[in-house]
């Protein structure tokens, strides 16, 4: 009998983190006086909605909410992030939640990160969780391998994080009948990778999520209680 590999899968923002990292990240931006502080609030505050009501254009949101950073430049940037993990990051990781990442590593299960935060934001998150496998929104890059504000390839939101972890196991000669997947998250806006994964977990989850996890039998985790 063959037996299937083990993948964890998280989603980041409100799963394993209790904020939303890329809005945080724009607020941060705002402290370091990247921005416009009115004008950035009221747009961010904008696409937040949108991302909770499952109605985001994640194009124009990313050309926004990076449009910040392409501007500073590489050096600065990266600079200003490692700040925002020290200040707002570090800060926001629980026992708990790093916890559940070591339990499924420990029990030999692959862990992979799959967020639809831009890998900018994402990869110093998801390595100080420990993990190096991500799937994120990936950014298109210039001639001197600097932002453009566009996104490559597939966005990890929504439908597209199914078609994201498909790729990611088809990079590794596998496919859905191969592996036994467990999926965290906390949003209704991934309700596809939900009903794809062997076992859904609704994490944190808001009253829409809890009620439809409830009816399908699915296990609810509150991890920040």
């Amino acid at each position: 009998m063959t037996v299937s590999k083990k993948i964890a899968l998280f989603d980041l923002d409100h799963t394993l983190i209790p904020i939303d990292s890329d809005y945080e990240w724009g607020e941060f931006t705002i402290a370091l006086g990247w921005c416009d502080s009115t004008e950035f609030k009221r747009r961010n505050a904008e696409f937040f909605e949108h991302y909770r009501a499952g109605t985001l254009d994640i194009h124009e949101y990313v050309r926004f909410a990076t449009e910040a950073i392409r501007k500073q430049g590489a050096i600065n940037s990266e600079a200003g992030h490692a700040r925002f993990m020290r200040d707002v990051v570090q800060k926001s990781i629980t026992k708990q939640a790093k916890a559940l990442v070591d339990d499924h590593r420990a029990a030999g299960d692959e862990v992979v990160i799959v967020t639809a935060t831009n890998e900018f934001v994402t990869r110093p998150i998801a390595d100080a969780f420990g993990v190096k496998e991500l799937i994120a929104v990936e950014l298109e890059r210039d001639a001197y391998g600097w932002l453009t504000g566009e996104i490559k390839g597939t966005p990890s939101a929504r439908e597209g994080k199914v078609t994201r972890v498909e790729q990611w196991l088809a990079a590794r000669n596998l496919g859905w009948k191969d592996v036994e997947t467990t999926f965290y998250t906390d949003s209704m806006n991934d309700i596809a990778l939900l009903e794809k994964a062997t076992h859904p977990v609704a994490t944190n989850p808001d009253a829409r999520l809890r009620a439809l996890a409830a009816e399908r039998g699915w296990r609810i985790l509150d991890l920040f209680i």
